[in-house]
C-alpha cells in the first residue's frame, strides 16, 4: 500500500502502481479460471501503464506541477488496482476448499472492468489537462468531464483552471484566471473549492507577472472574488500574499493598481491578521501616495491652498516628532515626495499615470480610500499610522475637492480614524492637537459637510466624526456645536439622532468641559430642536433624553430648561422612556433633582433625591 499522498513524491507514487500493475498483468497470466475475463483486465491495466508511464516521464521534466489532480486520480488508480489483483489472484489454481470459499463470478469481472475502464479515463483527461503531449506547450484551456468528477462536475473544470494558471502558456493562464474568477463568482461553494484545490499559490505568481498587465488584473480579480470570508483571506495570508500584494500595489500601472487596492480592502474587511499583515508590510505608505497623486495641485483658490505652504511646514515638523517617538513606524515622507515620489516604488510609471483617463485616477482613488478605511477600521495601530503620513491632510482635501463614492470613502475613513482617537489618548493628542494644520483641514471639511451637503450618507459619518472629537475642542470652538445642534432639526431621523449622540459625547461626565460644552448648546437654541426630537421614535427619544438629562445636569440653571418645559418632559420620560431603558433611571433622576435645586414651582417630592 502506498503512504499518505501527501507524505510521497508523484514520481514515486506513479513508480508504485506501474510495478502494482505489472503484478495485476502477471496474476491474470497465471489465471487457470476465467481466463478470457483475465485477459481483459490484463488488457485494460497494459493500457494504465502505458498513461502511468507517460506521466512519470513528464512529472520529472516539469519544473511547476499543479499536483492536486494528479494525486486524486493516482489514488482512485490505486484502489482499483489493487482491486483488480484481488480478483485474479482468485483465478489460479487452487485446492477444492479455497475454491469454494472464494468464490468469483462474471459479476465480479464487470465491475472490476467498469472500474479499471473508468481509471484509464481519469488518466487519458489528466493527460489532457497537464499536455503531456506537448510537454505543456500548447496553447488553450483542456475541458472535459473524467469519471472521477462524473458526479460533481465543477471540480474537474476548477482542476483545468488551475492547472493552466501553474501551467499554461502565458494567454492560457489569463484567461483560465478570468474564469476561475467567473466560476467562483456563482456561489461560494466554488470559491471554497478553488481555494481547497489550490488555486491561491498560482494566483498569487500570475499576480507578480509584472511583464503583462492584463495577467496581474486576472490574477487580482480572482484573489478578489475569493477573499469575501475570514478563512479564505487567511489561506491568501498563509501562501505569503499580502508581501506580493504590497509590492504589486507600489510598482504596478494605475490599471492594475485598481484591482489591487481593492483586493487590500476586501482582505483587511475580511480577516483582522490580514489587516495586521499589510500594516506590517507598510501598506498604507503607497496607499496614501495613490491617493496624494495630483490632489495637492496648488490652489489659492480653496481654504487648503491658502495655507498649503504654512501647513506644510508645521506638519513636517510633526511627522519629524511623531516618528521620533514612534515604534511601530519610520516612514516620514516630505510634502514634495508624497505625492511625487516612486523612483523607489511606482516611479517606472509616473508618465503613464499622468496620461491616464480621469476615470482610471479617480477609480484607483476610490479604491485606495476604501482600502485605507477598511485598515483603520477598529484599529488604533494603523490609524495612528495614517495620520503619521499626510493621510488626514489628503483626505480633507479630497473630501473638499470631489464627489460620490470617493468622497464617502474618504469620510468613512476620517470617521475610523477619529473612532480610533477617541478610545487612544495618545493618538488623540498626537492627531488632533488644536494647532495642528492637518487636524484643523479634517474639522474644517467635516463641519462643511454637515452644514451644506444634504445628503445623509455623508452627513452621518461626519456627524460621528466630530463626536468622536469632542474632548479635543476647547471651550471656545463653538463652531463645532452650532451645525450639530441644527442637525438635531433634520427631517431624517437617523442624521438628527447621531447629532444628539455626537452633543452626548460633548455634554457627557467624560468631558473635562461638559459645562461650557452643554452651555453652547443651549445658546445655539438646542432646547427647543431637542424637544421636539422627543416626538420621534424609541431610538430617537432614547438619545433626545439623555442629552436633555445631561444639559440639565450641567447647566440646570439656564432659564433655558425651565421655559421649554424640560422639566414635565423628564418626568414624562421617567415614566415610559426609564420603563424601557432601566439602566436610565438614575441619570433622569439625578436631572430632575437638578432642574428642582434651580428653579422654583416645580414638585417639592423630587427633592428627596439624593446625588
Amino acid at each position: 500500500m502506498m503512504g499518505s499522498a501527501e507524505e510521497k513524491r508523484i514520481e514515486d507514487e506513479v513508480s508504485y502502481l506501474i510495478w502494482l500493475a505489472e503484478r495485476v498483468r502477471s496474476a491474470a497470466d497465471e489465471a487457470e479460471s476465467f481466463k478470457v475475463d483475465c485477459g481483459e483486465v490484463g488488457k485494460l491495466v497494459d493500457r494504465l501503464s502505458v498513461k502511468l508511464r507517460t506521466l512519470v516521464r513528464f512529472t520529472t521534466s516539469v519544473q511547476s506541477l499543479y499536483e492536486r489532480p494528479i494525486r486524486r486520480v493516482l489514488s482512485e488508480v490505486l484502489k482499483n488496482l489493487e482491486r483488480a489483483l484481488t480478483l485474479v489472484r482468485k483465478c489460479k489454481r487452487q485446492s477444492i476448499l479455497r475454491r469454494v470459499v472464494r468464490i468469483t463470478s462474471a459479476t465480479d469481472f464487470r465491475k472490476v472492468f467498469n472500474l479499471l475502464d473508468a481509471s484509464v479515463g481519469d488518466m487519458k483527461w489528466l493527460m489532457g489537462v497537464l499536455d503531456t503531449e506537448n510537454n505543456g506547450t500548447a496553447s488553450g484551456i483542456f475541458l472535459s468531464l473524467p469519471p472521477i468528477a462524473s458526479n460533481d462536475p465543477i471540480i474537474s473544470w476548477v482542476w483545468s483552471y488551475i492547472a493552466s494558471v501553474q501551467m499554461g502558456q502565458l494567454t492560457d493562464r489569463i484567461e483560465a484566471a478570468n474564469n476561475l474568477a467567473s466560476l467562483a463568482q456563482d456561489n461560494d461553494r466554488n470559491k471554497k473549492i478553488t481555494v481547497e484545490e489550490g488555486g491561491v499559490p498560482p494566483l498569487l505568481k500570475l499576480l507578480k507577472e509584472n511583464s503583462w498587465t492584463e495577467a496581474q488584473i486576472a490574477a487580482a480579480n480572482a484573489l478578489f472574488v475569493l477573499a469575501n470570508e475570514q478563512e479564505r483571506v487567511r489561506s491568501i495570508v498563509e501562501e505569503m500574499g499580502v508581501p506580493i500584494v504590497v509590492q504589486v500595489l507600489g510598482d504596478s500601472p494605475m490599471k492594475v493598481q485598481i484591482p489591487v487596492a481593492k483586493l487590500v480592502a476586501r482582505m483587511a474587511k475580511h480577516d483582522p491578521v490580514a489587516q495586521e499583515d499589510f500594516a506590517r508590510e507598510n501598506v498604507i505608505r503607497p496607499l496614501v501616495t495613490l491617493l496624494s497623486f495630483e490632489t495637492f495641485v496648488d490652489d489659492s483658490r480653496t481654504p487648503l491652498g491658502k495655507q498649503s505652504i504654512h501647513s506644510i511646514v508645521q506638519i513636517n515638523k510633526e511627522m519629524e516628532k511623531n516618528s521620533s517617538t514612534s515604534r511601530n513606524y519610520s516612514y516620514r515622507p516630505s510634502y514634495s515626495n508624497l505625492h511625487m515620489e516612486g523612483s523607489s516604488r511606482g516611479g517606472n510609471y509616473r508618465k503613464e499615470r499622468e496620461n491616464e483617463k480621469p476615470e482610471v485616477k479617480i477609480q484607483l482613488k476610490i479604491n485606495g480610500a476604501e482600502a485605507l478605511w477598511m485598515l483603520a477600521k477598529g484599529s488604533v495601530l494603523n490609524s495612528r499610522r495614517i495620520t503619521e503620513t499626510k493621510g488626514l491632510l489628503c483626505l480633507a482635501k479630497l473630501v473638499e475637492k470631489e464627489q460620490g463614492e470617493l468622497q464617502y470613502n474618504c469620510l468613512m475613513t476620517i470617521m475610523e480614524i477619529t473612532a480610533a482617537a477617541e478610545s487612544n489618548s495618545d493618538l488623540r493628542r498626537a492627531a488632533f492637537k488644536t494647532n495642528s494644520p492637518a487636524a484643523k483641514a479634517v474639522i474644517d471639511q467635516l463641519l462643511r459637510v454637515i452644514k451644506e451637503l444634504d445628503s445623509p450618507p455623508l452627513q452621518i459619518p461626519a456627524i460621528k466624526s466630530i463626536g468622536s472629537l469632542a474632548r479635543t475642542f476647547p471651550a471656545r470652538e463653538t463652531r463645532v456645536i452650532g451645525p450639530l445642534v441644527t442637525q438635531l432639526g433634520n427631517k431624517d431621523q437617523e442624521v438628527a439622532v447621531e447629532a444628539a449622540i455626537a452633543l452626548q459625547k460633548f455634554a457627557s461626565p467624560d468631558n473635562f468641559l461638559r459645562m461650557d460644552h452643554s452651555k453652547s448648546i443651549i445658546e445655539f437654541n438646542g432646547v427647543p430642536t431637542l424637544m421636539r426630537l422627543l416626538r420621534g421614535g424609541e431610538r430617537t427619544q432614547l438619545h433626545g433624553v439623555v442629552l436633555l438629562c445631561y444639559l440639565a445636569i450641567n447647566a440646570g440653571d439656564n432659564e433655558a430648561l425651565e421655559q421649554a418645559r424640560v422639566f414635565t418632559a423628564l418626568e414624562g420620560a421617567d415614566r415610559t422612556v426609564v420603563a424601557q431603558h432601566p439602566d436610565l433611571k438614575e441619570l433622569v433622576s439625578k436631572a430632575i433633582y437638578h432642574l428642582n435645586l434651580y428653579h422654583t414651582g416645580v414638585h417639592p417630592q423630587r427633592q428627596s433625591f439624593a446625588l
